[in-house]
């Protein structure tokens, strides 16, 4: 919770109290339902008693493996990222609360993918990095996703653009605090980490290439799509979202699901605000552009997704065809889960 980032000690002694008996109801709360789901772990009344013990002591408290493990696969599978026949036990959680270093951060995100996308088999899971304290802020990750492309506004060429709009200010951004593109720049150059520490600033720090599993994009029909040099990177990492579990933040705690197929082709590729790439498509298909009511964008739509699930399928990555097949996103208050954190576009 974001009280926890306050120094206590330099709080009047009523609003300290206020802000260990908040969290003190948050942690009961998230407590009674792990022990609810887990009745071989224990006295409720004896976990609840040394957590308010600690809490006075300490202003936090530090949860088990097995609550931390708890916490974020409840939220992970209420996210709406995660496909409905992932089982519970299939959504890995990786424990690395001792890690606050921004290059040690970056690493184990590049083992996150590595993990996630071992075989094309994409396995849902969550890495939990070091949590805020009183005393001291977890790592911050400032990138929407662990993987996303640049976007760039092409120098002497009034209007034109390269690469993923969304992150043109993104790109601006991580430029100016010293990446610096690829001399042949491309529509899918890696944006580097943006790692914020309490003790380090902000740093920047490039996902090796090796981590990252890419499938580049063709059509089972369409001979010249292959031609056009689209790919897209196999697992999505929601990356700057906080993970709360009873009243406990964790600023750093990338999680996956698995794509689904539309989330590329038609939200991606075909999206003017990010490739933009409708209006080519149209053209190579022939289609009649001069009036929406020709459905051209619909049909472009379905082509784009047809050549993604193809080619996944092809390269034995996982992806979903139909929003169906995943757990909807709830919002129940007090119950762990994934909160917005930092924006991508406050990057400067």
């Amino acid at each position: 919770m974001t009280a926890l980032r306050d120094d206590l000690r330099s709080l009047p002694a009523g609003s300290e109290r206020s802000v260990r008996n908040t969290l003190h109801h948050a942690a009961a709360d998230f407590l009674a339902m792990f022990h609810a789901a887990r009745p071989k772990a224990g006295e409720l009344a004896v976990r609840l008693a040394k957590v308010r013990a600690e809490i006075a002591a300490t202003g936090t408290y530090r949860h088990t493996p097995a609550e931390l493990a708890f916490g974020a696969r409840v939220a992970l599978r209420e996210s709406g990222w995660c496909p409905e026949a992932v089982p519970w036990r299939g959504i890995l959680v990786r424990d690395l609360r001792e890690v606050r270093d921004a290059a040690k951060v970056a690493a184990e995100c590049a083992h996150h993918l590595r993990t996630a996308t071992a075989d094309g088999a994409v396995r849902p899971m969550v890495s939990v990095f070091a949590p805020d304290t009183p005393w001291r802020p977890g790592p911050r990750i400032r990138n929407d996703q662990l993987v996303r492309y640049a976007g760039y506004r092409e120098p002497g060429r009034r209007g034109s653009l390269l690469g993923d709009r969304r992150y043109l200010d993104f790109t601006i951004g991580v430029c100016r605090l010293g990446w610096r593109p690829p001399t042949n720049r491309s529509g899918f150059d890696h944006l580097p980490l943006v790692i914020e520490t309490g003790h380090e600033g902000v740093q920047l720090h490039s996902i090796p290439r090796d981590a990252v599993l890419e499938v580049s994009l063709a059509h089972p029909d369409l001979s010249w799509f292959a031609n056009l040099g689209l790919r897209w990177h196999a697992v999505p990492v929601i990356s700057n979202q906080c993970l709360r579990i009873g009243g406990i933040d964790y600023p750093a705690a990338p999680f996956n699901g698995v794509y689904i197929c539309r989330a590329i082709g038609e939200d991606v590729l075909a999206e003017e605000a990010a490739y933009g790439l409708a209006g080519l498509i149209a053209d190579r298909l022939g289609l009649d552009t001069a009036t929406d009511r020709t459905l051209w964008r619909d049909r472009v739509a379905v082509e784009l997704n047809r050549a993604v699930l193809h080619s996944f399928d092809a390269a034995g990555v996982a992806v979903e065809h139909s929003a169906e097949v995943y757990l909807p996103a709830t919002e129940t208050a007090g119950r762990p889960a994934f909160v917005r954190h930092l924006p991508p576009a406050q990057v400067r």
